[in-house]
């Protein structure tokens, strides 16, 4: 192993023991659908032509949402266009920078989505009005899915809590391994794209983001985080192994 690699192998070794992370997503193509008294089925996955291609997704660090959601009786609603102004979070504060955070820590979601035919949808609005009991949330453990409610002006509250398969939101995860090529600087390995992942695993951001932007922090794909065995992996191929829980 050469002197980078070596420097590297200390450095994420001490990150692996404190620092979370979640990893970016695909929704479910089974289980893609919410529920809304006023307003019936919404479909989280297909938007877009070819389908699924303008869907809802996790962006790589885990912080924001983006992408359209399908409302069968409203028409298309936007959670965010992927390119926070800051790197990291939407700060809806003004049109020009709106849609849906993650808290990396507990999975709240939080933040604003918009409907040409139904105006805004506040994320917040289930944990304002009845605690962590109905906060729209991603869970941070397998399966992922989304659970809680949000609160939208025109047609009120929007259940993600049904335990029915087919009728609740989840993400979904593959099985092959990132590439080494962390910021897809196209560069690697080099020291950046270590910096970037310790940086990104401790709550920075990106230095290519939004545009390539940083890799998921799941980098065997396996939908666990924060999860010691990404970590492992990764080292794994940086060394030239062949890793225990992804496809090189």
């Amino acid at each position: 192993m050469n002197t980078l690699r070596s420097r590297t192998l200390s450095a994420l070794l001490v990150a692996l023991a404190v620092t979370p992370a979640l990893a970016d997503s695909d929704v479910d193509a089974t289980n893609k659908f919410s529920w809304s008294e006023n307003c019936g089925w919404m479909n989280w996955r297909d938007a877009g032509s070819p389908q699924a291609s303008q869907g809802v997704a996790l962006d790589a660090s885990g912080r924001f949402l983006s992408g359209s959601v399908w409302f069968e009786n409203v028409g298309y609603v936007n959670l965010g266009d992927g390119t926070p102004a800051d790197g990291s979070a939407y700060a809806n504060t003004t049109g020009a920078d709106f849609g849906v955070n993650v808290n990396m820590a507990t999975g709240h979601l939080s933040g604003m989505a918009w409907g040409e035919n139904i105006g805004w949808l506040n994320f917040s609005g289930g944990s304002l009005a009845g605690g962590n009991a109905k906060a729209a949330r991603l869970s941070l453990t397998s399966p992922r899915r989304l659970q809680g409610y949000v609160w939208a002006e025109n047609i009120g509250w929007i259940n993600l809590d049904l335990a029915d398969e087919g009728k609740f939101v989840e993400l979904a995860r593959g099985g092959r391994c990132n590439d080494i090529d962390f910021n897809n600087d196209g560069l690697f390995p080099d020291d950046n794209d270590l910096i970037d992942l310790l940086t990104v695993l401790a709550g920075g951001v990106c230095s290519t983001a939004p545009t390539p932007g940083c890799d998921s922090i799941d980098f065997n794909n396996d939908d666990l985080f924060p999860d010691d065995n990404d970590l492992i992996d990764y080292l794994t191929v940086l060394a030239g192994g062949t890793p225990t829980n992804c496809t090189p």
